[in-house]
């Protein structure tokens, strides 16, 4: 079968990533062949193109962790899924193509009130905070919970399960042209990462301190706010946005900066104080498809609202879309459209 990918040959410049022709194979075992209607982009797929990832090929990579689309096509072994379903995959890059043959552990069925945007826009964020705040923070009822980067989209995603639990939630965001978009996500505080910052983040707490931060920064606040963790309180570190570049190329000498001057943690403070940094890849979770399965079980039943989408591009300007997202002015989730 004929289909077009973006692919890229050596990582390490978004300028080299190539739309081309391709010849899909038909599926094997257990697979399902999917027709793409739309592609969710993340934080990863940047790290990826510019050679930083490293569970990711270094050539001939097809960047791309999710997307929705329908079954056009299946191996006789798969019983779960019909040609006709519209479904959602997760997948371990390959997804920026107008076709995809996929193991159909990893393909779950679109609500049916859903569109394939929202689908895109579901499992890669979702799941992060998922795991992060209930298997990783061990998440209980009425904590207080710091999220940084609120107005990404793991960010409204974790402030949506943590009100679950009906904690108090204090998220932050870079400049305050995002409050306005994100004043209807019940976040209980909303504080901009300036000058101020930590001194307000006090005041908010008073005498409380914090019990989980989800950390996606790892800059300069890192120690700052890890000192207002509660005993037993836990950081959660599941991104590192201060090594993320807005350009085409990384800037090796500031990303050489930032990593030697990297937060750093005394492992015996960490037993007096009793307090805990976690840490972990969403993608080192692929191959546990009974345990991500049910993480994802878990995240659906919660029944929370549909993904916050925050532009969408056209399958043909999808670098375009990721510059767009590169720049940090985006909130909620930049989609690629492919078809209706």
């Amino acid at each position: 079968m004929n289909r077009l990918i973006y692919k890229i040959d050596k990582v390490g410049s978004v300028n080299d990533l190539k739309l081309i022709k391709d010849n899909l194979s038909e599926p094997s075992e257990n697979e399902a062949t999917i027709e793409v209607k739309s592609i969710g982009l993340n934080f990863a797929d940047i790290f990826c193109l510019h050679g930083l990832y490293q569970a990711a090929p270094k050539t001939n990579l097809i960047p791309g962790l999710e997307f929705s689309g329908i079954v056009i096509k299946k191996h006789k072994s798969v019983k779960d899924f019909n040609e006709g379903d519209k479904v959602i995959g997760i997948t371990k890059f390959g997804a920026y193509a107008t076709f995809v043959n996929l193991d159909k552990n990893y393909l779950i069925k679109l609500p049916s009130d859903w569109t394939f945007e929202e689908g895109a826009s579901f499992v890669v964020q979702g799941l992060t905070a998922y795991y992060a705040l209930k298997e990783l923070g061990n998440l209980r009822s009425n904590q207080t919970v710091l999220i940084h980067s609120v107005a990404g989209g793991v960010g409204i995603y974790a402030n949506r399960i943590a009100k679950e639990f009906n904690c108090t939630t204090i998220g932050t965001i870079g400049n305050e042209n995002k409050i306005q978009q994100i004043s209807d996500e019940q976040i209980d505080h909303i504080l901009i990462r300036d000058k101020n910052f930590i001194k307000n983040l006090k005041d908010i707490l008073g005498d409380k301190k914090l019990d989980i931060i989800l950390e996606a920064l790892t800059g300069k606040y890192f120690h700052q706010t890890f000192k207002l963790i509660a005993p037993q309180g836990r950081t959660i570190v599941y991104g590192a946005a201060n090594f993320a570049t807005h350009t085409s190329y990384p800037n090796y000498f500031r990303l050489i900066y930032r990593y030697l001057t990297r937060p750093k943690v005394d492992v015996m403070k960490l037993i007096e104080q009793n307090r805990s940094i976690m840490a972990f890849n969403l993608i080192w979770l692929y191959e546990k498809t009974d345990y991500l399965k049910s993480l994802l079980n878990e995240l659906i039943k919660l029944n929370l609202k549909r993904p916050k989408i925050g532009v969408i591009y056209s399958f043909d300007d999808l670098p375009q879309a990721i510059r767009k997202f590169q720049s940090g002015n985006t909130v909620g989730k930049v989609v690629v459209k492919i078809s209706d």
